[in-house]
C-alpha cells in the first residue's frame, strides 16, 4: 500500500470555518509523506473533474474520507461529490453497474466493485459527545455507534468492493473540544494503520 488519497468533506459554514478538518488533512498528508507514501488530497473548494477524482480513485491503495457529521451524515458539498462522481464510475472505474446481469441472476445487488484491492478510512468530526454512542441508556443514539450512524457511507464503499479500515471520531469538537489528545490519537491511528514503507 503506497498511494494514499485524501478527501476532505468540509463545507464552509458561518459557525465552521473547517479548520479542523483541514487541520487533520494536514496531519494525514504530512504523516505519510514522512513515511514514503503518495498522497493526492481533493476538498469540496476545489474545481474538480469527474474524470481525475475517477483515476483518484483507482490510484489509491487506500482512501480517507476526513469529514465533518453534518445533521447525521456527510455535507451537502460532499454528497453533491458522490453523485457526479461515483455516479460516473458505475461504467467500470468503480464497479460494473450493481453486480447483477440478466443472463445469471444469481449475482446479487452490490456484487459489482472492481476495487477490491483498495482500503477506505473514515475520519469523523462530531458535535456530539462520546458517551452518547454505544450505550442504550442514552436517549438520542439508543446505543448505536458512530459506524452504525455512517452504515450508508459504508455501504457507497462497498458497493467499489473496497475494504473497510478503523473508524477514527473526534468527539464534542465544538461545545467541549479536547484538539490535542485528538490529534494525538489520530497520529497514533495512522501510525498503527500505516506503517513506514
Amino acid at each position: 500500500m503506497k498511494n494514499i488519497f485524501i478527501i476532505n468533506g468540509h463545507e464552509i459554514y458561518p459557525f465552521s470555518e473547517g479548520k479542523l478538518n483541514a487541520t487533520l488533512v494536514d496531519m494525514a498528508k504530512t504523516n505519510l509523506a514522512e513515511k514514503g507514501y503518495e498522497v493526492k488530497i481533493t476538498t469540496m473548494q476545489d474545481d474538480y473533474d469527474v474524470e481525475e477524482e475517477l483515476a483518484k480513485h483507482q490510484w489509491a491503495d487506500a482512501i480517507l474520507l476526513q469529514t465533518p457529521v453534518n445533521w447525521m451524515g456527510v455535507t451537502w458539498s460532499f454528497k453533491r461529490y458522490l453523485d457526479y462522481i461515483y455516479s460516473a464510475g458505475l461504467g467500470g472505474q468503480l464497479c460494473n453497474g450493481d453486480g447483477r446481469t440478466r443472463k445469471d441472476p444469481s449475482k446479487q445487488y452490490g456484487t459489482g466493485g472492481t476495487l477490491p484491492d483498495t482500503k477506505y478510512m473514515l475520519s469523523l468530526t462530531f458535535n456530539a459527545p462520546e458517551e452518547a454512542f454505544n450505550d442504550p441508556n442514552q436517549w438520542f443514539f439508543e446505543g448505536k455507534s458512530a459506524d452504525d450512524l455512517f452504515w450508508p457511507m459504508h455501504l457507497n464503499f462497498k458497493f467499489f468492493a473496497m475494504q473497510p479500515m478503523e473508524t477514527f471520531v473526534c468527539y464534542d469538537v465544538m461545545k467541549n473540544p479536547n484538539l490535542e489528545n485528538d490529534f494525538i490519537r489520530f497520529r497514533a491511528h495512522l501510525d498503527r494503520h500505516f506503517p513506514a514503507l
